[in-house]
């Protein structure tokens, strides 16, 4: 008899599962998920159905800045108050000096040369030429109270030349091409002027019955064209002095670790700019702004890391914004304020960029090792 009610049981079982599984599903089928709301999403949810299109772009907006100062308010939280510090000042001062003596060391070569150059001018006072063909090249040159009475000036280039109360009584230029030449009062008397480009090169001068013709405009010659191939040159070698910078860093990072990296790149780039004081001529800048380069990378490539490193994944993208923004308000300042110093004197921007490089070296040995923490 038992037998036969459990047959019957397990009989009606098998027959009314299907049903209630169908009945189950059908009753508890998930139709759709809410994700719970915000303040800020139900603030723009009202603003889409009832505002206009400006107001509901305002509150977007609003929206979106408040989100952006919460998050960079989180990096000044207890917990990261030290290390946003910390890492504010390293990148400041490492952008400071780097780009501002990236801007003085071209603009330091320049003025060494302009200054090589001047030493070399020669000096002619009260000479006196008469019924003589110039058909050579006058460059950096400057010829006083001189008179030059039936010459002819053909075929040549003044480049750098200046006459000063001279007398030109009765010469002829043609096919002149000059630049950084001027005539300053001097007395030019029946003279022809055919294909030059002097026209405008005359400061206070006396001219009588005088002939222009076919005049040029412009520069025709560039004085700067020699020291423009050693200025891209000077720049072509600190930025192939980056290269091994880059490939020892890699290898000793982990080594090393990312804060002795950051602080020694840091003080060795400091004494770098000190020898600065001891370098007089264009090959000894040129050198040492290899060695900065070359060292310097090697402190760039640790900061970013440690920056990585620091912070955790909701915060990262923001702090790492954060101070690339402050990097490039101390690449303009340097770079400004270095430039403005060139021809002046050079113990300002290397005292500046010393003592940069120096508190921004302390302040990274005080960071923590991050070399065995796992990133989130």
């Amino acid at each position: 008899m038992a037998e036969m009610h459990c047959g019957f049981w397990n009989a009606n079982c098998y027959t009314l599962l299907p049903e209630l599984l169908k009945w189950t599903t059908s009753t508890l089928a998930v139709t759709h998920i809410k994700a719970p709301k915000t303040a800020e999403d139900e603030l723009i949810e009202i603003q889409s159905a009832t505002g206009t299109a400006v107001q509901r772009w305002a509150v977007r907006s609003l929206t979106l800045c408040k989100l952006v100062l919460k998050n960079v308010a989180s990096l000044l939280s207890a917990e990261l108050r030290y290390a946003t510090l910390f890492m504010a000042v390293i990148w400041f001062c490492m952008a400071f000096s780097y780009y501002g003596l990236s801007v003085w060391f071209p603009d330091m070569i320049k003025h060494l040369q302009y200054e090589e150059y001047q030493l070399k001018v020669k000096v002619f006072h009260k000479e006196k030429v008469e019924n003589f063909h110039f058909n050579f090249s006058l460059e950096n040159q400057v010829h006083k109270e001189g008179e030059y009475i039936n010459d002819k000036f053909i075929k040549i280039e003044l480049k750098s030349v200046k006459f000063e109360d001279s007398l030109f009584e009765d010469c002829h230029f043609e096919d002149i091409r000059s630049t950084d030449t001027v005539f300053e009062n001097c007395t030019i008397r029946n003279t022809f002027f055919i294909d030059t480009d002097l026209k405008e090169k005359f400061i206070d001068c006396k001219m009588e019955n005088n002939t222009f013709e076919h005049d040029k405009h412009g520069c025709h010659l560039d004085t700067v064209e020699e020291n423009d191939v050693l200025i891209y040159l000077v720049s072509f070698l600190g930025s192939l002095a980056v290269l091994p910078g880059n490939i020892i860093s890699a290898l000793f990072m982990e080594k090393i670790g990312r804060v002795k990296i950051i602080g020694g790149s840091m003080l060795i780039s400091a004494g770098c700019t000190f020898f600065l004081f001891l370098s007089f001529s264009q090959s000894a800048i040129i050198a040492l702004q290899c060695l900065f380069c070359g060292v310097s990378v090697a402190a760039w490539n640790g900061i970013e890391v440690v920056t990585v490193e620091l912070y955790p994944a909701s915060k990262r993208a923001t702090a790492f914004g954060i101070l690339n923004g402050l990097c490039k308000l101390a690449a303009v300042l340097g770079s400004s304020i270095f430039a403005s110093f060139v021809g002046i004197t050079k113990a300002i921007p290397i005292l500046l960029s010393f003592t940069a490089l120096v508190c921004g070296g302390l302040v990274a040995l005080k960071l923590p090792d991050t070399r065995e923490k796992i990133l989130q």
